[in-house]
C-alpha cells in the first residue's frame, strides 16, 4: 500500500472522508485546515492553491476526476467531475461531470450546471440552472423564485462572446442585479441548441425559442422570441476593421458594468454580515469580491480595446460610400473615441465606491437590519417586506444608472 502524504493524513484526522487516499492529490500550498470535516473526496480529486476552501458536506468527484484550484465552496456543494479555478460555489451549488469553469465565476445558492458546461467570468444567481453541453462565458443570469421555478438554459446553448472585429466587449445580461437579488422575478428560458450574440440584454419572463440565434436585446416580458441565421443571396462586403453602429455595444457594456458594481455593493452591505458565521462562508465572500473585481477590471479593459479600434474603424467608414447609416456610425464612433479617456477614468473611480442613491440605501439597510433574524440568506431575502424590496431596487438601480449615464455621449452625436 502506498504511503500517504502528511497532508492526506491531516485531512483524514480532520474527518474528511477519502475512500481511496492513494488516488487523491493535494499540492503543497493547500491548507488542510481549510477543508471541513465531512467533506468527501472521491478518487482522482486534485486540489491546489493557498486560497482553496471547501465547506462542510461538500462532495467532490463522485462521477469523474475533479480538479479544484483556488476555489471557495460553501456548504453542501456537489461537483461531480471536471475542472474549476478561482470560482465561488455558494451553499448547495452543484456541477456535473466534464465541467470546465475558469476564473471569475460565481455560482450562488442552489445554482447548478449539468455535464460538459464551460464557464468563464460568469455569475449565476440563486436557482439558475444550465443544461449540458453549454458554453456560457461573460454572462450574468438571474430570475426565478425557487428550485422549482427557476431560470434555465437548454442544452447545447452558446453565448457568442468573440466578434469578427477581434474584441470581447460582449458581456450579456440575462435578468439583472437590482431585481435579481430579490428573488421575486419570473424565470427566463433560453431554448436548447440556440445562441445569444453578446452584448445583449434579456428581460425577465422572456423565452428564446429552441434553435434560435438571438442577435439583439429581448426585453419584452412574457414574450417568445424566434430568430435564426439570416441567409444572404450572395456575399456582401464586410471590412473587419469597420464597426457599424456602436451605441448598443457601448451602452450594454456600461449597463453590465453597472450591474457588477451593484452586486459588489450588495455583497458588501447584505452578504458580508451573514457570511461571518464560519470560515468557509467567509472564504466564499472574499472569493466573490475578488471575482467581481476581476470581472469589473476585465470589462473596462475589453471596452478600452474597442475604443482603441475606433480610429481604424472611422478611417474605413470614411472610405465607404456616404449614406445615412455610415453618417450615424461615424458620429457615434467619433463621440465614443473622444469621450473614452474621461469615461474610463470615471469608471475606474467607481470600482472603489459606487453606493448609489444614499436615501434608498439607508432605507433598505434599516429595514434589512430589522428583519435579519433568519439563519440563511435565501430565507431572509424571501422574507423582505415590499417596502424593503422597493428601497433595495431603487438603491441598486441607481448604481446601474450611474454607470449607464456615460452612454449620453451618443445623444451629443445625434445633434452634431
Amino acid at each position: 500500500m502506498a504511503e500517504l502524504t502528511p497532508s492526506i493524513e491531516a485531512l483524514q484526522k480532520r474527518g474528511v472522508h477519502i475512500p481511496h487516499p492513494e488516488s487523491v492529490f493535494l499540492s503543497d500550498d493547500v491548507n488542510p485546515d481549510h477543508i471541513a470535516p465531512g467533506v468527501v473526496l472521491h478518487p482522482g480529486t486534485r486540489l491546489g492553491g493557498a486560497a482553496l476552501s471547501i465547506g462542510p458536506d461538500a462532495e467532490i468527484g463522485s462521477e469523474a476526476p475533479m480538479t479544484l484550484i483556488n476555489c471557495q465552496l460553501g456548504h453542501r456543494v456537489k461537483l461531480k467531475g471536471g475542472y474549476a479555478e478561482r470560482t465561488v460555489f455558494m451553499d448547495d451549488a452543484s456541477g456535473g461531470s466534464g465541467m470546465h469553469v475558469r476564473a471569475g465565476c460565481i455560482l450562488e445558492e442552489q445554482a447548478s450546471i449539468a455535464h460538459s458546461v464551460g464557464l468563464k467570468q460568469t455569475i449565476l444567481m440563486p436557482y439558475v440552472t444550465l443544461g449540458s453541453l453549454i458554453n456560457f462565458c461573460d454572462c450574468l443570469m438571474a430570475g426565478g423564485t425557487s428550485r422549482t421555478n427557476h431560470s434555465e438554459v437548454g442544452s447545447s446553448y452558446i453565448h457568442f462572446n468573440f466578434t469578427p472585429h477581434g474584441d470581447k466587449a460582449t458581456p450579456s445580461l440575462i435578468g439583472d442585479v437590482p431585481a435579481g437579488v430579490l428573488l421575486n422575478q419570473p424565470p427566463i428560458f433560453l431554448g436548447g441548441q440556440g445562441g445569444l450574440v453578446g452584448p445583449a440584454r434579456v428581460g425577465y419572463g422572456v423565452v428564446l425559442a429552441a434553435g434560435s440565434i438571438q442577435r439583439g436585446d429581448a426585453l419584452a416580458s412574457g414574450h417568445l422570441y424566434r430568430s435564426g441565421v439570416e441567409q444572404a443571396s450572395e456575399p456582401v462586403p464586410y471590412p473587419l476593421e469597420a464597426y457599424r453602429s456602436i451605441r448598443r455595444i457601448v451602452k450594454n457594456n456600461l449597463v453590465y458594468i453597472g450591474n457588477l458594481l451593484a452586486l459588489k455593493d450588495w455583497y458588501e452591505v447584505v452578504r458580508k454580515p451573514l457570511m461571518l458565521d464560519d470560515q468557509y462562508h467567509q472564504a466564499c465572500w472574499a472569493g466573490a469580491q475578488s471575482s467581481l473585481e476581476l470581472l469589473l477590471t476585465e470589462r473596462i479593459k475589453r471596452l478600452a480595446q474597442v475604443a482603441e479600434k475606433m480610429p481604424a474603424s472611422i478611417a474605413a467608414i470614411e472610405a465607404m460610400p456616404s449614406s445615412a447609416a455610415t453618417a450615424r456610425a461615424l458620429a457615434e464612433q467619433r463621440s465614443f473615441a473622444a469621450s473614452w479617456e474621461n469615461m474610463q477614468a470615471a469608471l475606474m473611480q467607481t470600482l472603489d465606491a459606487a453606493h448609489g442613491d444614499e436615501t434608498a440605501r439607508l432605507a433598505f439597510t434599516s429595514a434589512w437590519q430589522m428583519s435579519s433574524k433568519a439563519s440563511d440568506y435565501l430565507t431572509l431575502v424571501h422574507a423582505l417586506s415590499d417596502t424593503a424590496r422597493q428601497a433595495a431596487a431603487t438603491w441598486l438601480q441607481s448604481i446601474v444608472d450611474q454607470a449607464a449615464t456615460h452612454a449620453n455621449v451618443f445623444d451629443t452625436a445625434e445633434t452634431e
